[in-house]
């Protein structure tokens, strides 16, 4: 199987295009950074710009795990406390993202086409109640069993490798059940089990081909600059209002991906 796809016309086709999905990249890599949900808006924008679904959410998840490394990066001071839970949540993270990548390979692109609606919905739903999900998790007295949170981590994985947008809200809250830390803490850890998750995904969507190689390196390229930036800045970032304006695009793109899906 090749491992990249269409389009190398892209860039000779859609030159502007090219300066908007590095800026989606930017933006996308830096909300993933502070919290999750950045793919609600790089992936619809693949997808306006004429990536099929299935291509777009392959070549999504290729372009944005640097942004996660370079997130990663920004957050290395963070990451003394927290990093010891590594050691036994790296391999089901692996193990999960490798079943998702696999469905979504094995997945009929008109059928991931109906399904896309539902993610976007679910991502959207994910980002509007953020606050509450972080407060109930992250407030808890009582912590779940470690065994559970290894379990939870193992789904919020799959998720993660085939489809991930709010991927990283749900690891935060599943962070808060069972790891004592702070909010930069914990998301210095999902940064790095981000990473694990999309470059897992992204060796099998390249080995089957879907990548569109001149629009994921635009969004790679944003990514990898607003990741780290966003990092190392995120202390003084109030993502509240920046939510709110993605949770409405979100329901958005989620009705155009239904009459997408259901009436053309």
């Amino acid at each position: 199987m090749p491992l990249v796809s269409q389009d190398l016309g892209f860039s000779s086709q859609n030159p502007l295009a090219l300066v908007a999905l590095f800026a989606v990249g930017f933006v996308a890599s830096s909300i993933n950074a502070v919290a999750g949900g950045g793919s609600l808006l790089s992936f619809p924008l693949l997808v306006a710009f004429g990536v099929p679904p299935l291509a777009a959410n392959a070549t999504n998840a290729v372009a944005l795990w640097p942004g996660s490394l370079a997130s990663a990066y920004g957050f290395r001071d963070q990451l003394a406390r927290t990093k010891p839970h590594l050691r036994y949540l790296t391999l089901p993270t692996i193990t999960g993202a490798l079943l998702g990548a696999w469905l979504l390979t094995h997945t009929p692109e008109r059928l991931f086409d109906f399904v896309v609606p539902l993610l976007v919905l679910l991502a959207t739903l994910l980002l509007a109640f953020q606050a509450r999900i972080r407060k109930a998790a992250l407030g808890q007295k009582a912590r779940v069993p470690v065994a559970l949170g290894i379990f939870l981590q193992f789904l919020v994985s799959v998720y993660g490798g085939y489809f991930g947008a709010g991927m990283g809200i749900v690891m935060l809250a599943v962070f808060g059940l069972f790891i004592e830390g702070t909010l930069h803490e914990l998301n210095a850890m999902k940064a790095w089990l981000g990473v694990a998750i999309n470059l897992v995904a992204s060796m099998f969507f390249l080995r089957e081909g879907l990548l569109w190689l001149v629009p994921g390196f635009s969004v790679m390229a944003g990514a990898i600059a607003g990741g780290y930036f966003s990092a190392r800045l995120s202390q003084r970032i109030d993502p509240d209002k920046l939510r709110r304006a993605i949770v409405v695009l979100g329901f958005a793109m989620t009705a155009w991906f239904f009459r997408a899906a259901f009436f053309r």
